[in-house]
């Protein structure tokens, strides 16, 4: 894109169709990722390392009732949780595309000798163990696929899960991501960041569609020396309650508890814990 692209574009975004995701997966991007994971300065990629280390004690305590466990860990990430899991006696299997992500896990793992392995994969494509006693997919990943694809993840750890084992879901609620649509069109300036290594300037715009419940955000990155244009699309799809439980209950899952937070507490991210269980007959499923 150029300026007149950016001048002349569309202002009723399609779901999806400008663009599946951020581009997590591409090797540049993913290293300047991983710089934000680390980071203890803010929680826009990951969380600070102590609200992680509150978190993992919740699930071994709350869920895990402390007994060692099989996790899979969807959209992983740098294994900060998984580590922290593994150090704990629990066998993690993590899965996630950001290539520098995993990298990083990998070599935490290596190095410090924990039940961990991991795939650099899209969760929606990659083989899932079985035998789990926990599946779960955290920080509000859930809401960023496409219905379909939510339908076809559900499927996948239903499948991985051991009867009686565990979903635990955080995904984000629905007035959340309507008013994140709803924000006015804002801009940056940086000398070298997450969409850029070079200086760039950063246009974002969000679309909330009632028609689909879908919010689109629109990252359109402007390289300062050469003023070519990159345009970034991102889609939430929001549910309510009852949609969530309606949703999990079609795939095989129940006991369907609707909790604040991962800690019982209400996320100012808008995140909430869903925890179900898989039902120990396939029946319904």
């Amino acid at each position: 894109m150029n300026l007149t692209d950016l001048i002349t574009r569309s202002n009723h975004p399609i779901p999806w169709v400008e663009g599946d995701n951020i581009p997590w997966n591409d090797p540049d991007f993913s290293q300047r990722m991983l710089k934000e994971h680390l980071s203890q300065q803010h929680d826009a990629a990951s969380r600070r390392f102590e609200t992680i280390d509150r978190h993992v004690d919740w699930i071994h305590d709350y869920l895990l009732a402390r007994q060692p466990a099989r996790i899979l860990d969807l959209a992983c990430g740098p294994g900060l949780y998984a580590e922290r899991l593994a150090r704990l006696g629990h066998v993690i299997h993590g899965i996630d595309y950001s290539p520098a992500s995993i990298q990083y896990a990998t070599n935490t793992s290596t190095h410090q000798g924990l039940a961990c392995s991991y795939a650099c994969q899209d969760i929606r494509q990659a083989d899932y163990p079985d035998g789990m006693d926990l599946v779960m997919l955290i920080y509000g990943e859930f809401n960023a696929f496409r219905p379909a694809d939510a339908h076809l993840l559900l499927d996948k750890i239903w499948n991985a899960l051991l009867p009686g084992g565990i979903l635990l879901l955080e995904p984000h609620i629905y007035q959340y991501i309507q008013q994140w649509g709803e924000k006015p069109a804002s801009w940056y300036s940086s000398p070298g960041g997450l969409f850029s290594a070079g200086p760039h300037i950063v246009l974002k715009e969000n679309f909330w569609q009632p028609v689909s419940n879908t919010t689109t955000i629109r990252y359109h990155v402007i390289d300062a020396l050469s003023a070519q244009v990159t345009m970034y699309a991102q889609t939430l799809q929001a549910y309510q309650d009852s949609d969530y439980r309606s949703l999990l209950s079609h795939h095989g899952f129940d006991d369907i508890a609707l909790l604040a937070g991962l800690l019982g507490e209400a996320s100012p991210a808008g995140l909430f814990a869903l925890v179900a269980l898989k039902k120990k007959t396939d029946s319904g499923h």
